[in-house]
């Protein structure tokens, strides 16, 4: 900036003394003022004194910064010292852009994940330029939008004056994750960790989740829940010693780090750290929204202890027919018949009950418990049939996009029921139904729900098609996306009635 303007700043304007224009202009720096040239230029007035106005300057920003310090106690210890300037991040990072992420994951993503309120992004927005911290998770945060959901987004004008390569969504995202994870480092998160600090490992987590690089996933992952487990967020005790306001939403953050790691610990088979030792949180301690659906999918993935994932990761040989048998009949009734949550709550949950039903039948089969003369259902070699007609009943009811949000994870479960279906069908002996829809019309619906989200851009498209050209080749590849069984909604269902429609299934 030019050593002399025709603008004063705000401080000098207030005070009527004459500035000099910089950034930092030098009676700010000399009164220890913030200086800013954000306020509107208004029509000269009377002078007052000035010694009266600077006393009131600093008393403003010291009671602004009293309540940032008090506010900011759920988002970390202090801000570092060092601002987070950079030629291309604050440009990506503009207010369109941030918006537009937001209202998103409270239309659609916040029911499955409730760890964060309007009134902390907007904390995150005013303290960006001055907490490293804060301005980081705010960077993650849209990272996991753009990335893991593939949200369509205004992202501002000034987008728009960048490169190509950044004009997609995950180009875009991967841009902001990096330049974010780079800045962390500027500030010691790891020994003085903080609640963001955790929020900002889960969603650097969901950011390489979406994007395939499951080593550095699992590192972020494992990370978040350490730092989880260092501020105590495993122990009951912890939650006594902060409002109830702040207890509410690290008790939601600890269960959903609870429900992701069982769920990452079975698509990947790796180890458990965090247990159920803390109660769950109130299902009506949230005004905004119910965390009903919350609380169902935390029900559902409870029994996969160190016991189950012991056993799945083959560490442990202790198994046997009627527990595993038990476990099914759990799952089973986990979902009340009528669902009390959103469209996009039910999706997850019915996608995750069916995709946890396949993954006990696995461990089943491994350990040679099944019998085609079983008398419980579970345990015979044709059970994926009748899992995969549940989940084709409620896929049939949902919008697409009510599954697109939810990423690749929703992805990866319907290829995993649609991978071992293949399996059943082109190795048990199958007969004829009599009702008109077969098993290779399940396995065509779910190929053909693969095909759809997110305009078949996975590679487990790919995979199930050449599974199912090897295994079945009487049912040409090209033929199994053609038409599903029932039409998938195109438009999604208005997330405020409840879903008491659904069934809950088998």
């Amino acid at each position: 900036m030019a050593s002399s303007t025709k603008r004063a700043c705000d401080a000098c304007h207030r005070r009527k003394v004459r500035c000099n224009g910089q950034q930092s202009c030098g009676n700010c720096l000399q009164a220890g003022l913030a200086c800013t040239y954000d306020a509107i230029p208004q029509k000269k007035g009377p002078k007052g004194s000035r010694a009266k106005v600077i006393s009131e300057l600093r008393l403003r920003e010291g009671q602004k910064k009293a309540e940032h310090r008090r506010q900011d106690s759920y988002f970390g210890h202090g801000s570092p010292t060092s601002s987070p300037s950079s030629p291309t991040l604050p440009t990506l990072l503009n207010q369109d852009l941030i918006d537009g992420c937001t209202d998103f994951y409270f239309a659609n993503m916040y029911p499955t994940m409730p760890i964060l309120h309007k009134e902390q992004i907007w904390r995150l927005v005013v303290n960006m330029d001055s907490s490293i911290e804060a301005y980081c998770l705010l960077c993650v945060f849209c990272a996991f939008m753009l990335i893991q959901p593939s949200i369509e987004t205004k992202a501002g004008q000034a987008i728009k004056t960048l490169e190509r390569s950044l004009s997609n969504n995950t180009s875009l995202g991967k841009t902001l994750l990096d330049g974010a994870l780079r800045r962390r480092k500027a500030y010691d998160y790891i020994e003085k960790p903080s609640v963001s600090a955790v929020i900002t490992s889960f969603f650097a987590f969901g950011c390489f989740f979406g994007l395939d690089k499951h080593n550095t996933a699992w590192f972020h992952l494992r990370e978040a829940t350490t730092l989880a487990q260092t501020i105590g967020m495993q122990d009951e005790k912890t939650y006594v010693s902060v409002d109830s306001a702040e207890s509410a939403r690290m008790r939601r953050l600890f269960w959903l780090l609870f429900v992701t790691e069982r769920a990452y610990a079975l698509q990947k088979h790796r180890p458990l750290t965090l247990h159920a030792t803390i109660e769950l949180p109130s299902a009506t301690e949230d005004a905004s929204m119910s965390i009903a659906g919350f609380l169902h999918l935390v029900n559902l993935y409870r029994p996969f202890d160190d016991t189950f994932i012991g056993l799945w990761n083959k560490s442990r040989t202790d198994c046997s027919t009627l527990w595993l048998a038990h476990l099914q009949k759990q799952l089973t009734q986990a979902l009340p018949p009528a669902l009390d949550c959103t469209e996009t709550q039910a999706a997850d949950l019915k996608t995750s009950q069916n995709w946890l039903r396949t993954i006990v039948w696995q461990l089943a089969i491994t350990n040679g418990f099944l019998s085609s003369t079983a008398s419980d259902s579970s345990m015979t070699f044709t059970y994926p049939i009748e899992i995969a007609k549940d989940l084709v009943a409620i896929t049939s009811q949902l919008s697409q996009q009510s599954m697109e949000v939810h990423g690749i994870g929703l992805i990866e479960k319907l290829f995993d029921v649609a991978w071992t279906l293949t399996d059943v069908i082109s190795c048990v002996p199958l007969e004829s139904p009599s009702f008109g829809v077969s098993p290779q019309d399940y396995l065509n619906h779910l190929v053909h729900l693969i095909s759809t989200l997110r305009g078949g851009d996975s590679r487990y498209l790919q995979l199930v098609m050449a599974k199912i050209s090897d295994t079945l080749p009487q049912h040409m590849a090209a033929s199994m996306i053609t038409q599903p069984v029932v039409p998938v909604k195109a438009e999604p269902s208005p997330e405020t009635p409840l879903l008491h429609h659904l069934d809950s299934g088998s």
